[in-house]
């Protein structure tokens, strides 16, 4: 929107060709949505305490959580609005990648809402059926799949890359749809199985989103993307502007979530946070690249399944309770620990998913 104001305002004053620079809109975005988030987030957690839209805490967990019980859940909102107002203000709006990513955002966003308002406001205890929650779930992961499927411009466009092996490419074809389908719905629900303690789940998604940023600003650069040797992706580059937006208002939001929290995500928010960092790996290309750099979330899915599969079929838990940050709790440490520990492990991951930019 103010790209297109400063295209007006160019001839008047030279100043607004600032507004050109990917870099000047993504720091902006980044500002914007981390100010929007610091300014009405008392308000939306004052909004959720009336509604009572409080927390339930599961009776078979850590008796520590006990305290956490009408905590204001749904915070998510609060990473939505954000993420819409910066990324409207400083996106290209002429850009369909960007409008893509926010489209699929708020629409698990809408699932996840849902689901949170039956189970906390209405208190309906069943909220949305898991599965309605996964058909729709599948409805728009496949749509998106489709849509990008189509609008590739060359074969490379859905060709699976391997890093470390940057002249590997793999021609998918047609089943470039089930793994970016795959992408999205799997990580919208990875980041929802990590979001169980204070802050655990947003500061890994903002670490993740930031270093998708990069990627998408050199792939979407003809010259960068060519020198290092990975897909050229033209338009991308403006996915940087939604990716800072991602990280302004996830940074804005752990302002409210540090431990002890003020305020949870709650489906709204994990659901949209993780649907658009497996959308933006699938449009760079680098779906094995977030799989490393979002280790956490895909740990903390493993442990899951893995406690799920084990108890079918042996009637024993792998684990003292999945999903496995339950398990340290358990174990004995401080929920501040498991969090700052992961967090660590989260810098790490991504460090190395960046590193692939230049080893070959």
């Amino acid at each position: 929107m103010l790209l297109e104001l400063a295209d007006l305002l160019r001839g008047w004053y030279s100043g607004f060709h600032l507004f050109q620079y990917l870099t000047f809109r993504a720091i902006m975005s980044t500002l914007t949505a981390l100010a929007v988030s610091l300014l009405i987030g008392p308000a939306v957690i004052r909004k959720l305490a009336h509604v009572k839209a409080g927390q339930v805490i599961r009776s078979d967990g850590p008796q520590s959580h006990l305290v956490k019980a009408g905590t204001p859940t749904m915070g998510g909102l609060l990473i939505l609005l954000a993420v819409a107002i910066a990324t409207l203000l400083w996106m290209d709006l002429r850009n369909g990648y960007v409008w893509l990513v926010l489209g699929v955002t708020l629409a698990f966003g809408g699932i996840g809402f849902y689901d949170d308002y039956k189970k906390l406001v209405l208190r309906d205890s069943r909220g949305l059926a898991s599965r309605w929650k996964y058909f729709w779930q599948s409805v728009f992961g496949l749509a998106v799949a489709v849509i990008l499927y189509h609008s590739a411009d060359l074969p490379a466009h859905t060709a699976l890359y391997l890093p470390v092996f940057k002249t590997v490419a793999i021609p998918l074809g047609l089943m470039f749809i089930p793994l970016a389908y795959f992408m999205i719905v799997g990580f919208s629900n990875a980041v929802n199985l990590t979001d169980g303690l204070d802050g655990l789940a947003i500061m890994p998604s903002v670490l993740v989103v930031t270093a998708l940023g990069a990627f998408a600003y050199l792939a979407g650069n003809a010259v960068f993307s060519n020198y290092l040797q990975i897909p050229s992706i033209p338009g991308a580059g403006e996915l940087v502007i939604f990716c800072g937006a991602l990280a302004g208002a996830g940074l804005g939001f752990l302002w409210f979530n540090t431990y002890p929290a003020q305020v949870f995500m709650g489906d709204i928010g994990a659901l949209a946070v993780g649907a658009a960092l497996g959308t933006i790996a699938v449009i760079v290309r680098q779906e094995i690249v977030l799989l490393i750099m979002g280790g956490i979330f895909v740990l903390e899915t493993a442990s899951v399944m893995l406690q799920v599969a084990s108890f079918k079929l042996t009637g024993r838990r792998i684990f003292r309770m999945a999903p496995i940050h339950h398990h340290f709790e358990l174990k004995g440490w401080p929920e501040p620990r498991v969090i700052v520990r992961f967090w660590i492990i989260s810098v790490v991951l991504v460090l190395v998913g960046l590193a692939t930019l230049k080893v070959r």
